[in-house]
């Protein structure tokens, strides 16, 4: 199950996604999250969604979507199925 996030204060500045999660602010690299926000225009990027869970950040102008645990790092293992019996 994918974690809850706090997402807040979502900018782009300097050629940085800068972003604070869960109370920790963060900064990364557009070039290295992704090369369609790097070549968007900034009203582009000014345009975006967090969603209501905190489990990522869409760009309508930009069509493009991040989650917030790829930003972080963090892998989910794939979901097994029981066995019936």
């Amino acid at each position: 199950m994918n974690r809850r996030h706090t997402v807040t204060n979502v900018r782009v500045e300097s050629g940085r996604l800068r972003l604070t999660v869960d109370d920790r602010p963060l900064s990364f690299s557009l070039l290295r999250v992704s090369k369609r926000l790097a070549k968007a225009s900034d009203a582009e990027r000014s345009v975006f969604e967090v969603s209501p869970s905190g489990y990522g950040i869409h760009w309508p102008l930009v069509d493009e979507d991040l989650s917030i645990d790829g930003l972080l790092g963090i892998r989910h293992a794939p979901k097994r199925e029981k066995a019936i019996a």
